[in-house]
């Protein structure tokens, strides 16, 4: 039984991140590079606090990309991977914001209310959680799948985008083995250290904007 559930559950995987690599990923012309500006945004937060880019400059951010009922998100989640990660580094300062851009009536999609249930229940920490509903600030950064991860260093500047780590599966057991592409970078530009694997493929769920 438990090897026919494991079956399953590879089978799900890989018909997931195949789905997050064929043509039902927006195509998203965004000019973002690394070592340039980050695109700037301006929201409040599911708290109603304002968030603001330009104000967190001298400070690492983080950008997690996510929707809770992608599985590929639910793999980092439920192992307690992610939420291990926004402890480690907001507890040495790094502003972490978790965004949510599914459109209303698409998979993820959440309202303030839903978002901080949701963040209390999985025991998350982001520093901030941004609803982007309309998907302005996803398609200017360019964000692709469920989870994207970018790395902005203390002057404003893209310095890391893409997965999270280099096993691009829904399985769990994965994590232990997994180089984190997001942790290597912050440890290095904390160490004063170019970033070694500044660029990478997202894998994952396809973001769900509008139509």
């Amino acid at each position: 039984m438990l090897r026919i559930l494991s079956s399953l559950i590879l089978i799900f995987g890989l018909n997931s991140a195949n789905a997050a690599k064929d043509k039902k990923i927006p195509d998203i012309n965004s000019t973002i590079k690394i070592g340039e500006l980050a695109p700037d945004f301006d929201a409040k937060d599911t708290q109603g606090k304002d968030v603001k880019l330009k104000d967190l400059k001298g400070k690492f951010v983080v950008l997690e990309w996510t929707n809770y009922e992608c599985p590929f998100v639910q793999k980092h989640y439920k192992s307690k991977n992610m939420q291990d990660l926004q402890k480690k580094y907001t507890d040495k300062g790094v502003v972490w914001i978790s965004v949510i851009s599914s459109a209303p009536g698409q998979q993820g999609h959440m309202t303030n209310d839903t978002a901080n249930a949701a963040i209390k229940d999985k025991e998350a920490t982001p520093t901030h959680m941004l609803l982007d509903s309309d998907g302005a600030m996803g398609r200017a950064y360019g964000a692709k799948t469920t989870p994207h991860m970018f790395v902005i260093d203390k002057d404003g500047k893209l310095a890391y985008m893409g997965a999270i780590d280099n096993q691009p599966t829904a399985l769990p057991d994965k994590i232990k083995s997994a180089k984190n592409y997001v942790s290597e970078a912050l440890d290095e530009l904390m160490a004063d250290k170019k970033v070694t694997e500044h660029q990478t493929q997202s894998y994952g769920c396809a973001v769900k904007y509008a139509s």
